[in-house]
Order: C-alpha cells, then structure tokens, then sequence
C-alpha cells in the first residue's frame, strides 16, 4: 500500500506561480513511478506529468515548458512547480504512483489507469 498527500494548492493570479508537493508513504519510494493528473468540473481527468524512479521526465502537452516536476527519494515526495499559471489551469490535481514500469513508460505513465495509487487531491485556482 501506497499513501499519498497533496499540499500547496490555492488561488494565483494568472501568469503567477505555485508549488504543489505530495509526500509518500508505506513503500519504497525509489522505487515508484510518480505522476501528477488534474481534473477541472465537467472535463475527464488530464495528465500534468510524470517521473519514473531514474528522474526522467514526462509532461503533457498543454503544460510543456511552463511545469517542472521533480522528486527527492530521501524526502518520499514529488513537487509541481507551475509557472505562468493560466486559468485553464484551475483543476483538482491529484498526485498518483504505481511500481515502476518497464516498456512502453513513455505511453503508460499518461494513462490514469495505470496508477493504482491516488492522493486526494488539492484544488488550483487562477483568476483572470
């Protein structure tokens, strides 16, 4: 088992930032996959990005090059740095693990279905 918490979410002003953290629990953290989703109401959840257990990288489009994930094994947590925040940002953005894939970790670490383990989420808001 795998527990998840969120923290850092809140109310930014567009073209602000905000860090997002979770911290892990309950197995070895190096040896995890680490992703972050978000869902804004009446939209499916979306991939943000990931990190597999070497610090590779992955990231969604619509968040390329303004979002930087990252993860510290000592610390059991990933953050989400997110800058230029846009209000199309604003979402509920979970956090989610799963053991480490082999093959195909550029295509599966998009897939929601892929994770067993979910935080609860933290709420993003950025105004206009």
């Amino acid at each position: 088992q795998v527990q998840l918490v969120e923290s850092g979410g809140g109310l930014v002003q567009a073209g602000g930032s905000l860090r997002l953290s979770c911290v892990a629990s309950g197995r070895t953290f190096s040896s995890l996959i680490m992703g972050w989703f978000r869902q804004a109401p009446g939209k499916e959840r979306e991939f943000v990005a990931g990190v597999d257990w070497s610090g590779s990288t992955y990231y969604g489009d619509s968040v390329k090059g303004r979002f930087t994930i990252s993860r510290d094994n000592a610390k059991n947590t990933v953050d989400l740095q997110m800058n230029s925040l846009k209000p199309e940002d604003t979402a509920v953005y979970c956090c989610a693990a799963d053991s480490d894939w082999g093959g195909l970790k550029g295509l599966r670490v998009r897939l929601s279905g892929e994770y067993e383990y979910w935080g609860q989420g933290t709420q993003v808001t950025v105004s206009s």
